[in-house]
């Protein structure tokens, strides 16, 4: 009965998304396009912007040209940098403040996922003025207008510039959740490869194989579209043909712009289609641990694609056809076999761990209960997982 229920939650959750008011962001790409946001900024109509970005971008001085572009448009801002990985809800609560105190009009996110995150949960918060956080956790509790957010990412992983989603972290109770709602879809996406030249390698890779996480969990779930899977299958072909060659040649433009488009239609795929049961385990893990959510999934994704069996088999199949790795003459098992070696290979070539030395054997069981009430009912999983599945694989990714 339970997994009756989750599937039929499931189903009208999918037949609903087709009345929801989705918009695509306002895409601004190709090298230097960050010197055009000051303008675009001003022509709607804003003369004091938020920036919510972190220390680290502070401290390259990647920010410093755009500063610079604000002043020459006479335009205004404050800079919030206290963003840590895993945004927490007091980053949001601190960069609100900011917000209001200077009158802004609208956000700019600078920065990887958490910093476009906590940037989301602003405009979350400005939406909704009388409900916190932990309020609007969950589906469609903010469905009012926010102010125009503009995201700038700084990787190539997350595709929070292109999705509906919110992840945020409380510091107290070490949960990590989200905030799904249309709403928080940024208003414009800056994607300007540039600002991806100098990452280290190990975010480069870690990222990257977010990316890849977000795409295949798309297209193995049972809620995707015509739509959806060709933005995954593109992705997951992008991120195959260019990851190891941005990996190892940081400076090649070609494959830092081929990984941000590849981001970007990940997160389009799966703000329509869902993630999966690898997302619910690696929220728990980084809510835990504060482990960086795309290493957690590079560790989890192999895993749990075994864990899945025959289910899978087909659509890794068609993955596994798509990039290459299997021949002509591979049955289905086979191909999707190949698949998922390749995605272990990737991850070695990579210096990425096939487990994560971090997990307490105490935590394992509150663990297993957050990422089954975050995966059920919502995500539309090739196989619902229970709390002993969930147990047993965060068992097998500890070192």
């Amino acid at each position: 009965m339970y997994k009756l229920y989750c599937r039929s939650f499931q189903r009208f959750m999918k037949v609903s998304t087709f009345f929801l008011p989705w918009r695509e962001p306002q895409l601004v790409e190709g090298e230097n396009s960050l010197a055009r946001l000051p303008l675009l900024i001003k022509r709607e109509g804003i003369g004091t912007v938020l920036i919510v970005t972190d220390k680290g971008i502070a401290a390259t001085g990647i920010l410093d040209s755009f500063l610079d572009g604000l002043k020459a448009e006479g335009m205004s801002y404050f800079l919030y940098d206290k963003t840590v990985p895993n945004p927490t809800i007091e980053n949001i609560e601190e960069a609100l403040q900011l917000y209001k105190t200077n009158s802004c009009q609208g956000v700019v996110a600078f920065g990887g996922g958490s910093p476009i995150d906590c940037a989301k949960g602003v405009g979350a918060r400005l939406a909704r003025p009388n409900k916190t956080i932990p309020q609007m956790k969950g589906i469609l509790k903010v469905n009012k207008k926010m102010p125009p957010l503009f995201a700038v990412p700084t990787t190539a992983g997350t595709g929070s510039e292109a999705t509906l989603a919110c992840v945020v972290s409380n510091s107290e109770t070490h949960e990590k959740y989200a905030l799904m709602d249309t709403a928080l879809i940024p208003h414009f996406a800056v994607l300007d490869p540039l600002l991806t030249l100098k990452l280290p390698k190990h975010i480069t890779s870690t990222t990257g194989m977010d990316a890849l996480t977000h795409a295949v969990e798309a297209y193995i779930g049972i809620s995707n579209t015509k739509q959806t899977k060709q933005w995954s299958i593109d992705a997951v072909k992008l991120i195959f043909e260019n990851l190891y060659e941005a990996y190892s040649n940081g400076e090649n433009i070609v494959a830092r712009t081929n990984m941000q488009r590849a981001a970007y239609l990940a997160g389009m795929a799966f703000t329509r289609a869902y993630v999966g049961n690898v997302h619910a385990i690696a929220h728990t893990l980084s809510g835990f641990y504060n482990v960086p959510h795309g290493l957690v999934n590079a560790v989890i994704l192999p895993h749990v694609l075994d864990y899945y069996g025959k289910s899978v088999h087909e659509p890794l199949a068609e993955l596994a056809d798509a990039t290459s790795v299997s021949g002509l003459s591979d049955s289905t098992e086979e191909k999707a076999t190949k698949f998922i070696q390749a995605i272990k290979d990737l991850n070695e070539k990579m210096e990425i761990p096939m487990k994560v030395d971090c997990i307490v054997d105490s935590d394992i069981p509150l663990m297993a209960k957050r990422a089954i009430q975050e995966a059920n009912p919502l995500y539309p999983v090739p196989t619902i997982f229970l709390k002993e599945d969930m147990e047993k694989l965060i068992r097998m990714i500890g070192a």
